[in-house]
This record gives structure tokens, C-alpha cells and sequence, in this order.
């Protein structure tokens, strides 16, 4: 009745609804929607548009019960702990251990959702494949919500780990370790002593965490990250090798043993073990599915044409697992596959007198240059930039790492016991990788960060090849400028007259404003910091770019880490950014009560501190309001009520303002009554973290500021909020809520726990 294209078709077609929907509909609505498939199926089964209309529904109805599946388990879990059995999937084997909620309430779970235990001390040894009874506080997953910062929810969703926990007690159920666990131990081991362990373990089993971040820095820089671990490329490589050995036998079999199905079969055999090496992870499984849909297309007997071999491993995929529609690696390698068909039947490669031995080499350059040109819209979207020097990168990378370091690690991990030779051949492991690194290394510098107007021009290879062999340059000249017009009009687009914006990021805890006009930025604070890293260098400075904002000012409010935790880094990045505090350091302009100055014609006026004022910390705040046309805001820091008040005396008509940022992060020191009355606002926009330590905001602050006529809004739980100000005009957004109003969005598990 249905091809096999066109089923796929349907599976496709029925799962990207999961990318946009706002919100999944409840079970009841998803079986109405069955219900309603299956009549159409009935009454108007013989018309064909009808058969198509009922098979997507029937999919449709597919992704939306595995998405609700998913969501009904995140609303599940409460905030009491809970014990449950469970089983270790992966470990660091210090604090860092990935679980499969088994067993819990004496009831088995399928399929066992997945926890994620970070600074987690267990009181035994971990490995793969133990057995705990655990009592956990799970936390159903959140991160912060920016535009065009990395989704974490969504991720999280994709790779089907939907919680985080903390152990409040644990033991040890069963210690025997999964075969994969043992043989990672001996490998880590092994390699120990050797300089670039990290990239060896990451090849070899999918274990990415002991890689450091100068490597990824490296790997990034040249386009070559896809390389550094089990991808879809490797376990190919190792079904490739699968098949070779089975050919091999086949020289020694009768030739009425001779056939394609058994180095099929052994190619989709070792394909299996090394997914297995893998841990099983969801990006290494979604392979091996489109491996064995490739395989039983061939064992069909009938020759698929390459764009319906994808189209059915892909929907495969899809289907065998509705939420890989959210995964970014899926999408990566199926794009990457479907450009390579595309330049191969689109721009194919002329035949030339090139002799035999230079031949591989021209058809590795064609190869890569098809990868590079047609996989650059993916990058810019997901990764805000582009690598000059990927193209000279993956021509020598490829074929080493693919051809020598693999085959090496594969063979320490088959012979490592034996005594001198396993040292040997992981010895040569490392010295493969250092020279391929140490190439990489000394490449220029090839990275380059885009903003979001690229996102069309990106398509632009794309767009040349069909132009170039459709003729229509020749024969709709127009049409091909009207296209280039649009792509390049971000460019030359020009913000409306009289407008700006403020923006709240989701910074967690800690405080991020910036004011926007014309293309020039403001800051007020900078956000937290932490060992190793900063909120500037995750959030701020990447959202600045990828808006194509140049950052002109930052007034720092305190001199409190979660306020000023990213200044070194936006200073690094821009070293003449002028800076504004009450810290008397050097460098800084002073920002005392009295103060005025303007801005992109946008008004600011310092409110507190006095400049006599002796205290620190929270209560010497720089307190700005911010005021054009007719909307004003005012930026409190996290200034108390002492300070409220002192602030207020005699002066209680020059705080008035539409929208306060509420101090101090909601806490109960601060919003003192005589604030709220005399600012007279209608919103309070609050920078708070879910699960913060100190329960921040308080819900008494928020029911205070209700109590007071004011909207409450706070990053925790709307992540990035914006107000667009128009003249006498303004409107408030949220992430969550109107920005990017998506499913695996929203606040996941109770109303408000911030604990």
C-alpha cells in the first residue's frame, strides 16, 4: 500500500512538529488524535491523500506520546527524595556518574529514565555496570535560556537524561562490573603515562571528559572536533573493517559459500561491538540503527537510490527514538551526509588525466571541499562561527586519525595485555595523535565568530551550485539578485528610529543588563564567576556578538563576585571599554548620587550611593535610573533596606520608574515598602537561579511586590527578559514564554523550587 520512501517521508514530516510545538498535549488529547486517524483510516481509507493523512497522524501521535512520556516523568518527581535501584551506565569513577533509575517503589521502569550525578562521592569504588540502592533528590533538568546560547534543556532532553541528583545515601548492591567498564579500566591503565591519554580514551570507548580544553580549543578552531570521539565516521570505519575480514575469509570458502550478505552481517556485527564500546551512547545508537537499516536495504536486493537510503535511516532513527529530533549531532550528520550526495550529483567531479597514485588525494580535496562549503549554515547556527582553516585541517586529519590512530587504539584495546607489545602499539597511539595535533597546532589561527545576520548569507554555496547547474543565472538573471538581495538584507537592514531595548540575560546567579541602541551596548553588572570560567566568557560576550552589539560602557553596581565576576574577560575582549563603580579603583569613573551623563541619548542618573557614603558591599550600590521618552528604569543592585531608605530621604519623586530591577536577587533584606511605593512601578524583573543555595527569591518578596501592583517576572524562571521600548511604548518578553516559546523550554517539575 505505502513505499518504503514514502513511510519515511511520513516519519519525518510527523516528528519535526517536536522542534516548535509549545506546549505536547496531554495523553487524552494524543489518543483523540489516534482516535481520530484511525476513523479516517475507516470511512475514507480508500482515498490515497487520506492513506498519507492517516499514516502521519499515526507518527504524529508516535513522537507526541514519547515526548509526553518524557514530561510525565519530569512532573513525577517532587521534592521529597526518593530510593530507587539503580544501575551505573557511566563514570568518571571519582564524582561524576551518569545512572538508569532501574527499579523504584518496587516497580521496574521502562524505559529507565536517566540521572546525571555531578560532585557525587560514592562510598565505594564506581564502575559500569554496578547496582546501587540509592536515595536521591532528583532535580528535573534546567539551564539558562538565552538567545542564541547553547540550549542546555533541549540537549539534556536528546540524550535522555532529563535529571540531575544529589546522593543523600548509598550502597552497593551488586560490584561486578559490565565487561565495557573493565576493559576501560585496564585501557586508562595502560595509557596512564602517555601524554594525550584523553584523546586515546575518547577515541576509544566515547569517554570525552579527560579531554582538556586546550585540545578541544584546537579541535574547534579547525573543524576537526567531529574526529575526537566514537562518531558515525568511526563506527563505519570499523564495519568497514568488519566487511574487509569477511571478504578475506571468503577466499578461503567454496565459491557456493561466496556471497554480499555474510560481510554484510560482519560488518554490522562489529558495528555493534564497537557501539557497545561506546557505552551505548544516544549519537553512537542512532548510527548503528541507520547501519542496520542501510544493511537490510541492501539485503533487499533491489538498488536505493542514495537520497532514499538517508531518508529511510534517518526516519529510522527518527522513529526508533522520537526525541533524537532534538539532537544537534543527528542533524549534523545527516546534513553532512545529504551535502556530500548533494555536491556529488550536483557539482560531480570532471574526469582527468591525474595519474593513479594522485588520485585518492584529488578525491579527499573534492571531499572535504563539498563538507566545508555545505555545512557551513550548521555551523554558523549552532556554533556562532566558521573555520578558515578546517578544509587544509580535515585533509590530513581525516585520513590519520581514520586510518592510523583508530586502527591503533582498536588494536591496544584488542592485544594491550600482552606483555611489550600492548605498550607498543599504545605507544604509537600517542605519538600518531601528537603529530596530528601538533600539525593542527601550527595552523593560523582559523577560527572567525559570526553574528546572526550571516545566518542566510551561510546558504550561499548552496544557492551558487543550484544557480550554476540549473542555468538560471542565464534565464531568470532577476530571480537570482532578488535571492542575494534577501540574503545579504540583515546587512543593511537599520533599527527602527527612536527605539531601544533592555535585556535581563539568564546569567544564574549573579545580575546581567544590557541596554541596547543603534548597535551599541551598555552593561550594568557582569555576572558570577567561578574556578575556570566566568559569565562573560559563556554568556554575555557570545550574546553580544551574535547580536552584533558593540559594547561601549559597564557600570559595576558592587564589588561582589556575582556582579562583577565577568569584567576581566569583557575587558580582555574589548580593552576600551570605559567602566563606572563606586570602588574608587583604578581606571574606573566614579558613579555617586548626583551624577548624570547621556548615552545613545538615553538618560542616566545615579541615585546612590553618596560619595562620603563609607559602607561596602551590598548596601553601596550603584543605583542608576535609566529614563528616555516616557519609560524609565531603575537598576538597584543589591542595594538593602538600610540603604533603601537612606536613599529615599527627600528624595522620593526621582525614583519613580516603570520597571525596577528588584534588589538584591529577592531576597527579604531588601524591597522595603517605602522603595516599592515610591518607585511606583508596574513591573519587577528579579535575576534569580533555580536551586540556588540561599532560595532565592523569596516567596514572600514576590508576594510583597504583587501586593504593591507590580508584575513579577525573574530569569529563573523565564530566562532571558527583554523590554522593547518604542518611543512612549514598551513590551516585556520572556524566553521561555513569548522569545522562544518551545516544549522542552519550560520549567520542568513544581511551580517554584529554587531550593
Amino acid at each position: 500500500m505505502f513505499s518504503i520512501p514514502a513511510v519515511a517521508s511520513a516519519i519525518m514530516l510527523s516528528s519535526l512538529p517536536l522542534l516548535w510545538l509549545p506546549i505536547i498535549p496531554e495523553r487524552n488529547g494524543i489518543l483523540l488524535l489516534l482516535a481520530t486517524a484511525l476513523a479516517l483510516a475507516g470511512f475514507l481509507g480508500h482515498v490515497r491523500w487520506v492513506r498519507y493523512l492517516v499514516l502521519c497522524l499515526l507518527f504524529l501521535s508516535w513522537s507526541l506520546l514519547a515526548a509526553r512520556q518524557m514530561l510525565d516523568a519530569l512532573a513525577d518527581v517532587g521534592q521529597k527524595p526518593l530510593t530507587a535501584q539503580v544501575k551505573v551506565t557511566r563514570s568518571d569513577g571519582e564524582k561524576r556518574h551518569e545512572l538508569q533509575i532501574v527499579k523504584l517503589n518496587q516497580h521496574y521502569l521502562f524505559p529507565a529514565p536517566g540521572v546525571v550525578l555531578r560532585n557525587s562521592v560514592l562510598p565505594e569504588p564506581v564502575c559500569e555496570g554496578q547496582i546501587w540502592q540509592m536515595t536521591l533528590r532528583l532535580r528535573p533538568v534546567h539551564a539558562q535560556l538565552n538567545e542564541g546560547s547553547f540550549d542546555g534543556q533541549r540537549y539534556a532532553l536528546s540524550q535522555l537524561l532529563p535529571f540531575n541528583g544529589s546522593v543523600q545515601n548509598a550502597s552497593l548492591l551488586s560490584d561486578r562490573c559490565n565487561l565495557r567498564g573493565k576493559w576501560l579500566q585496564r585501557a586508562k591503565n595502560a595509557t596512564a603515562h602517555l601524554p594525550w591519554q584523553g584523546v586515546i580514551i575518547a577515541l576509544g570507548f566515547g569517554e570525552r571528559i579527560d579531554v582538556s580544553d586546550d585540545v578541544k580549543k584546537i579541535m574547534r578552531d579547525t573543524g576537526t572536533a567531529h574526529l575526537m570521539a566514537i562518531s558515525g565516521l568511526h563506527i563505519a570505519l570499523a564495519g568497514g573493517i568488519g566487511w574487509l575480514f569477511a571478504r578475506a575469509l571468503q577466499f578461503c570458502l567454496p565459491t557456493f559459500l561466496i556471497g554480499y550478505r555474510f560481510p554484510l552481517l560482519m560488518s554490522f556485527s562489529i558495528a555493534l561491538f564497537y557501539t557497545w564500546l561506546s557505552g551505548m551512547n544516544p549519537p553512537a545508537v542512532r548510527t548503528l540503527v541507520g547501519m542496520g537499516i542501510w544493511m537490510v536495504l541492501r539485503l533487499s536486493g533491489r538498488k536505493w537510490p542514495s537520497w532514499e537510503v538517508l531518508l529511510c535511516c534517518v526516519a529510522g532513527i527518527v522513529f526508533s527514538e522520537p526525541l533524537a529530533i532534538l539532537a544537534e549531532s543527528l542533524w549534523l550528520s545527516a546534513l553532512a551526509v545529504c551535502g556530500l550526495i548533494f555536491w556529488y550529483q550536483w557539482v560531480p567531479l570532471p574526469r582527468m588525466g591525474i595519474h593513479r597514485w594522485f588520485r585518492p588525494f584529488i578525491d579527499l580535496l573534492y571531499l572535504q571541499t563539498g563538507v566545508t562549503l555545505l555545512l557551513i549554515p550548521l555551523q554558523v547556527v549552532l556554533f556562532h562561527g566558521v573555520s578558515l582553516t578546517s578544509l587544509a585541517a580535515n585533509l590530513f586529519a581525516v585520513p590519520l586519525i581514520t586510518f592510523v590512530s583508530v586502527p591503533l587504539i582498536l588494536a591496544g584495546m584488542v592485544f594491550g595485555e600482552l606483555p611489550g607489545i600492548g605498550e607498543w602499539i599504545w605507544s604509537l597511539a600517542d605519538k600518531s595523535l601528537a603529530g596530528v595535533f601538533a600539525l593542527l597546532a601550527n595552523l593560523p589561527q582559523g577560527w572567525r565568530e559570526v553574528d546572526r545576520r550571516y545566518q542566510f548569507l551561510a546558504f550561499i554555496a548552496w544557492w551558487a551550485v543550484i544557480v550554476w547547474r540549473g542555468g538560471f543565472w542565464r534565464s531568470s538573471p532577476s530571480a537570482v539578485t532578488a535571492v542575494l538581495l534577501l540574503m545579504i538584507f540583515p546587512f543593511w537592514r537599520k533599527p527602527a528610529i527612536n527605539s531601544w531595548a533592555v535585556h535581563m540575560l539568564d546569567v544564574g546567579h549573579g545580575l546581567a543588563v544590557v541596554i541596547e541602541r543603534e548597535g551599541k551596548a551598555l552593561l550594568y553588572d557582569t555576572g558570577n564567576a567561578w574556578p575556570g570560567g566566568d559569565a562573560a566568557r559563556t554568556v554575555i560576550i557570545p550574546w553580544l556578538k551574535w547580536r552584533n552589539l558593540q559594547p561601549e560602557q559597564v557600570i559595576v553596581s558592587h564589588e561582589h563576585l556575582d556582579h562583577i565576576g565577568g569584567l576581566k574577560s569583557l575587558k580582555q575582549q574589548w580593552p576600551v571599554l570605559s567602566i563606572r563603580s563606586p570602588l574608587h579603583w583604578e581606571g574606573h569613573e566614579p558613579c555617586f548620587r548626583g551624577q548624570q551623563w547621556q548615552w545613545q541619548n538615553i538618560q542616566f542618573d545615579v541615585l546612590w550611593p553618596p560619595e562620603e557614603h563609607e559602607g561596602k558591599g551590598n548596601n553601596r550600590s550603584c543605583v542608576v535610573k535609566v529614563s528616555k521618552g516616557g519609560f524609565s528604569l531603575l537598576l538597584s543592585g543589591d542595594m538593602e533596606a538600610s540603604a533603601e531608605l537612606a536613599m529615599l530621604r527627600g528624595r522620593w519623586q526621582v525614583v519613580q520608574a516603570d520597571v525596577l530591577q528588584v534588589p538584591h536577587h529577592g531576597s527579604r533584606t531588601s524591597s522595603s515598602g517605602p522603595l516599592l511605593r515610591a518607585v511606583s512601578g508596574s513591573v519587577a524583573l528579579a535575576s534569580t537561579s533555580r536551586y540556588n543555595a540561599w532560595r532565592l527569591p523569596s516567596p514572600k518578596i514576590i508576594d510583597h511586590y504583587r501586593k504593591y501592583g507590580y508584575q513579577w517576572y525573574d530569569t529563573a524562571q523565564s530566562g532571558q527578559l527583554t523590554i522593547e521600548i518604542k518611543g512612549d511604548k514598551w513590551q516585556i518578553s520572556g524566553f521561555r514564554e513569548q522569545i522562544l516559546p518551545r516544549w522542552y523550554h519550560q520549567w520542568f517539575g513544581v511551580t517554584r523550587d529554587n531550593g
